[in-house]
């Protein structure tokens, strides 16, 4: 007898969980004193262990699934309902600048609703020593705040022509860690400093004019400027007619009237299905997640394969960090090392999309709730967008005998969300084909971060983009984590890693003609082996394979990683942002699964002290991978060397990766796709008579 329940273990936390779990943690404080001084800084479920999850898509949560239930040596366990939901916070205590983790169980969330009791259950908390959390958006308005009231900063900034403070951008940047002074026993900030030049312009583009020369250091956790120092007066760089970017100012001109309408329409609906958090597309399926982390995740991936039924991908794919150091060795570029998700929290700078402009077509939104710096729930309404796009051909032949033609249209499901952090905007994406393929895409757009020169000043480090301006030469990378699960029903863990180089045959009597190549497959057995770089001379890739399945041919099923374009870090080995960043050596990471294994720095990487934790410290255990359950961790980035057509605001650049299968189907499953274009119609005096005839397939 199936049991629906109202709430899948996957499911994100509600508003009304996340306000259980904060009112049960600020209830356990020992004193008033303790209480009133804990800041919340994320607040999100605590995945169940993978067991927990196939009981509930088996027998517990529609669309019910029993080829998924567990199998012991007794035979299948029925228990009669799922364990109570948890959730996990992370807490600091802004009066002892301590860092804590709870684990609450969320027994009645319902009464909480109905004005009773808050009814969690704290099952665990502990303080983590020498970390910094994430820094938070309250705290940075509290920052910008104190610096513009500090009276030494106001002289500073009237030596610099500037009396109107409403005019000054303060951006609290993480201090990173450079040396003792950064330690974690304080938690400090070193602003740059920016200003718009209009009171009446509220969208003014004030990262147009930075201000440099002016040294700030902030202790976030008592909110006071305890350093400052007015080291070089550098002339603000002259208003730039050209730095705005909202309507008809773009470029000094005005907008384009010459594009026409184009509407994208799906007049019978769209092609997925959707079921609270559960998404069915074609034959996929998956469960759509976000946390303030690392924003959207996706969960429990599977393929509909006909007779071959409901075939596992991955547990979980993710982005679980991102890294942008600059190359600029001047004050204060050479401390801009930004770590995204581990120091601010790429879910948590999420933004509402809007219909028409970041989305088109028949849209599927997702809300996400996040707890705000003082225990409040907060909502990001139409946080997730997801969509159906046409993206051109799928696949076509024309048969030159005959002149008869086969075409097949792509479509593919897209799920994506937007985040700002300070002056760029980042779009990650996660698009699902009809072949089979996953491909994971960042778009990274906004504003570029700037610098200001003296005049006749040159920057090497730099590209000058307008008089008295400049833009750092800056990297970015990004870690994507993919819990794979390759063909593995739940409770197996049959996994491996191949890496497949392309190999030139040596001249000899295999190679006579000297045209041989041919692919070389060799096993990742260990950690230690599977530190791994891109390599686009020998077209390197990596197929994670079932062990224990084979195709028609008799070949191990499997799905490759693909890389895209890739770069390493330019920093020197001995650069101090490296010391949190070690992640960045190798392209790929291979790991055997650990439930605690999520970041590649560690989970606090803001002034991190500790050199090489995370990634490059589980590692060296030298694990096991020949037949288990693996982690994939694929870094990838993008050299930025800035150019004039960035300013005002850059064109989307792209980047990312993609897995595909390799042997997983035994036929393509992309024939089956009904034909939605016809090239010929019938043959006229036996020759293929061509027609412009457009057969839609229904949406």
């Amino acid at each position: 007898m199936f049991r629906a329940q109202s709430c899948h273990p996957l499911d994100p936390l509600s508003a009304a969980e996340i306000s259980v779990a904060v009112g049960t943690v600020r209830a356990a404080g020992a004193t008033p004193e303790v209480r009133d001084s804990m800041r919340f800084i994320e607040v999100v479920l605590l995945e169940p262990d993978k067991n927990i999850v196939a009981l509930a898509d088996a027998y517990f949560y529609p669309p019910f699934q029993p080829s998924l239930l567990p199998k012991t040596k007794g035979g299948v366990f029925l228990p009669s309902k799922l364990p109570a939901r948890r959730a996990r916070l992370v807490v600091y205590n802004k009066r002892s600048n301590e860092t804590s983790i709870w684990v609450v169980e969320l027994t009645q969330v319902h009464a909480a609703t109905r004005g009773g009791p808050n009814r969690g259950k704290v099952i665990s908390s502990q303080v983590i020593p020498d970390v910094q959390p994430p820094m938070d958006a309250m705290e940075y308005a509290e920052c910008e705040a104190v610096v513009k009231d500090f009276p030494p900063f106001q002289e500073a900034m009237r030596k610099r022509g500037i009396l109107d403070m409403d005019l000054v951008m303060v951006d609290p940047w993480c201090v990173g860690y450079y040396g003792e002074k950064d330690a974690p026993s304080r938690r400090l900030a070193k602003p740059l400093i920016f200003c718009r030049t209009e009171s009446e312009c509220p969208m003014e583009n004030g990262y147009a004019r930075p201000v440099e020369g002016i040294y700030v250091l902030v202790d976030m956790q008592n909110m006071m400027v305890i350093e400052f120092e007015d080291r070089k007066l550098v002339p603000l760089p002259p208003v730039d007619p050209l730095r705005n970017y909202t309507v008809g100012e773009t470029r000094g001109g005005v907008d384009r009237s010459d594009v026409k309408p184009l509407q994208i329409i799906q007049p019978e609906g769209p092609s997925f299905r959707v079921n609270g958090q559960f998404v069915e597309w074609q034959k996929w399926n998956f469960r759509v997640g976000f946390t303030p982390k690392e924003g959207l995740v996706i969960y429990s991936v599977a393929y509909v394969d006909g007779s071959g039924g409901r075939r596992p991908i991955a547990h979980r794919l993710s982005f679980v960090e991102m890294v942008v150091p600059y190359g600029d060795p001047n004050e204060p570029h050479y401390r801009k090392n930004a770590f995204d998700a581990g120091e601010d929290g790429l879910g948590k700078n999420a933004h509402s999309l809007k219909r028409g402009c970041d989305c088109l077509g028949y849209i599927k939104y997702f809300d996400a709730h996040f707890t705000n710096f003082v225990g409040g729930v907060e909502t990001i309404e139409n946080c997730v967008c997801m969509h159906e796009e046409d993206h051109g051909i799928l696949w076509k032949h024309q048969d030159w005998r005959s002149g008869l033609s086969e075409v097949r249209r792509s479509r593919r499901l897209t799920v994506s969300f937007f985040c700002t952090v300070a002056n760029y905007e980042y779009g990650f994406f996660w698009h699902f084909y009809q072949d089979g393929k996953i491909e994971a895409e960042v778009k990274l757009t906004g504003i570029l971060s700037l610098g200001a020169l003296q005049p006749g000043e040159y920057r090497k480090y730099g590209t000058t983009i307008a008089p008295g301006l400049y833009a750092p030469v800056h990297q970015h990378f990004f870690v994507s984590r993919m819990d794979m699960a390759v063909d593995c029903k739940p409770g197996e863990a049959f996994n491996q890693v191949v890496e497949v180089d392309m190999k030139v045959e040596e001249p000899g009597m295999n190679n006579i003609h000297n045209n041989a190549f041919y692919a070389e497959e060799k096993v990742l057995r260990s950690e230690m082996e599977a530190m791994r770089d891109c390599s686009p001379l020998s077209a390197r890739h990596w197929i994670i394979k079932n062990t224990r399945n084979v195709n028609r041919t008799g070949q191990l099923t499997g799905y490759k990683l693909m890389p895209g374009s890739n770069c390493m870090p330019l920093a020197g080995p001995e650069a101090k942002f490296m010391r949190r960043a070690a992640f960045l050596k190798h392209n790929l990471w291979v790991t055997q699964y650990a439930h605690d294994e999520m970041y590649p720095g560690g989970e606090f990487p803001n002034q991190n002290p500790r050199d090489n934790e995370g990634l490059t410290t589980w590692v060296q255990q030298n694990r096991s991978l020949e037949e288990t359950d693996i982690v994939l961790w694929y870094i990838f980035g993008i050299t930025h060397v800035p150019r004039l057509e960035d300013w005002p605001v850059m064109p989307v650049e792209h980047i990312g990766f993609t897995l595909a299968p390799h042997g997983f189907f035994n036929c393509s499953p992309a024939v089956d796709v009904p034909p939605s274009t016809s090239d010929v119609d019938l043959k006229e005096n036996g020759v293929a008579k061509p027609t412009t005839t457009t057969l839609l397939s229904k949406l």
